[in-house]
């Protein structure tokens, strides 16, 4: 982080649109990962009985808090003001709104006499999971990501960006499993996927894509690290389409194409430096369960 101190600190080495960023970034993403974890450790592991697919819970509940603490590291070497970092989900309009659209859906399965076993508690569960997995995850992570790892590229924010980088590689992670999970409750329930279930969740998905195409507005006014509102709009209707059939549902978006190709680039991550000793290594990709 010293060279990001350094600039951070620095009267013109940074314009104001980019500190913007790395400051509406920092509030969400602090907000997003506890929201998350709580969901995995209040709800979603009492209720998912699986063996393996708990100890991939935990796992990724043990990432969430890494990743909360790299975000407070980042605030807390940048001598950021704390307070007005954590009261973003109260005080910023667009950040509030993504917060409160993912609280909504934990209310019900994190009541301690909640249980599966019927049809609509079913269903309550699995609209938690593609709220979390497709759109909290999936959708609500993108433009902020891009926009840090945009700043990375350009040397700006570097640390901050590396870690982003290596939380972005947990999240792809975890967005996989999600998916598995989501299509094989799909495929041990068919009765669930019913057609009200398909158009609930596929509105779902596209309200998180409007949420975040509105995060995208105010967090870029203007142009910045050559990219701007409209190009995030057009990005975040691909990653959209992509959650849509990924879970077998239709794109919405047809001919939507991805702006910044870059990013797959950095997500895929086939070489990357090894964290204590600076070394080009092989990384495995994927993290992905065979079923059969």
């Amino acid at each position: 982080m010293t060279a990001d101190i350094i600039l951070w600190k620095s009267s013109n080495g940074l314009t104001d649109d980019e500190r913007r960023i790395v400051l509406r970034n920092l509030g969400f993403f602090a907000t997003a990962d506890s929201l998350v974890a709580n969901n995995l450790a209040l709800a979603v592991y009492r209720l998912i009985t699986n063996p393996e697919c708990r100890q991939y819970i935990l796992r990724q509940a043990f990432e969430e808090a890494i990743h909360t603490h790299a975000y407070q590291y980042c605030i807390e070497s940048l001598g950021m003001d704390e307070g007005e970092i954590f009261n973003m989900y109260h005080e910023i309009p667009s950040v509030a709104k993504k917060a409160a659209w993912g609280l909504k859906y934990t209310r019900a399965i994190s009541d301690p006499e909640f249980n599966t076993g019927t049809v609509a508690t079913d269903k309550e569960l699995l609209r938690n999971l593609i709220a979390y997995y497709c759109v909290l995850e999936g959708i609500f992570f993108y433009c902020g990501f891009t926009q840090i790892l945009s700043m990375g590229r350009r040397n700006k924010m570097t640390g901050v960006a590396e870690q982003f980088q290596y939380i972005l590689r947990d999240e792809s992670m975890h967005l996989n499993f999600g998916i598995d999970v989501i299509n094989q409750i799909k495929i041990e329930n068919p009765h669930l996927w019913d057609a009200a279930m398909k158009d609930e969740a596929s509105q779902m998905i596209l309200q998180g894509t409007q949420l975040e195409i509105e995060y995208a507005r105010d967090t870029m006014p203007r142009g910045v690290l050559g990219m701007n509102a409209a190009m995030m709009e057009d990005y975040l209707k691909f990653i959209a389409n992509r959650r849509l059939t990924q879970i077998g549902l239709k794109a919405e978006y047809p001919g939507t194409t991805n702006p910044f190709p870059w990013m797959s680039e950095i997500m895929d991550l086939k070489k990357e430096k090894n964290f204590f000793e600076t070394r080009v290594i092989e990384y495995q990709t994927g993290g992905a369960l065979a079923w059969d």
